[in-house]
This record gives C-alpha cells, structure tokens and sequence, in this order.
C-alpha cells in the first residue's frame, strides 16, 4: 500500500516543496536561517491555463536549495490563481509538492485516471511546462514539471 500514487504514476521523488505566503519579504527573512539565500523572481503579467480558461497573474516567487529538494515561496499579487485560492480559504503555508517529468501531457492523462484534474497550467516551450493538480478531498497540491532541453 506504501506510495500507491507515486507508483501508479511511476513518479520520480520531490523535486520541490512550495508554499504560500502572505509576505515574501517576510517569508524570506523567517527561512533564509534554515534553508540558505533565496533567489527571487517576479512572474508578472503571465497567461496561464486556469480552471479551464485563460487568466492572466501575477506572483513573486522565491527558491533555496535544501539538499536534492527546492524551496519555492510563492506570494500572490494578482488574477485568479491556486494561490489565491489558498490565500482566500484562510491558508498559508504547504500548497504544493512538484515531481519532475518527462511528458507533461502523459502524466496529466495518467493522473486523471486516479482522480486527479489538472487546475493551473502552460506550456511556455515545446519541451517546458508546468501544471497544478488536484483531487477531490485532498488539499495539498501536486505540480508536473517537464523540462526537457536534451
């Protein structure tokens, strides 16, 4: 019974952690003394696939490093967004665990098989893009990241 998910989708480990924050000034300045300097990126003005329709957003993102594992800060600043949606329901903190894959579009389909619907998503190239699942009664997130520059 142990990793079931992981398994039925032939998952590789965590690549990354991301949590919600109100401040990511403030976050920063709380994590930076367990997990190192943070590099800090603005994704303004970006269209993605939400919900099934296209929603421009904006967020500041923050990453570290904790041994094979990334720390993402994700703060919200605008449009409809997971985030948002978190931030809206009274939350903050753990939103989402990412997995590294090959084919984005497989293990979305695979995925649906078991419960799971893809909420927030964009292919920025042919071989990168990104997705946001969920399933029903579950709260924690789970991202698909295919990043395949060979």
């Amino acid at each position: 019974m142990e990793h079931q998910l992981q398994s039925a989708l032939n998952l590789p480990p965590v690549s990354q952690i991301g949590f919600v924050v109100k401040d990511i000034g403030q976050a920063i300045a709380l994590y930076t003394p367990l997990f190192g300097e943070f590099r800090t990126l603005d994704a303004f003005d970006i269209e993605w696939e939400y919900r099934g329709r296209p929603e421009v957003s904006s967020i500041k993102v923050a990453f570290a490093q904790s041994g094979e594992v990334e720390i993402e800060l994700i703060e919200w600043v605008s449009g409809e967004t997971p985030h948002k949606e978190f931030l809206d329901a009274g939350r903050d903190g753990l939103h989402h665990v990412r997995f590294i894959v090959d084919d984005l579009d497989e293990k979305i389909r695979s995925a649906k098989a078991l419960g799971y619907a893809p909420i927030w998503q964009k292919r920025f190239a042919p071989s990168l893009a990104a997705a946001y699942l969920e399933r029903e009664g579950d709260p924690l997130i789970i991202e698909f990241y295919e990043a395949n520059f060979d």
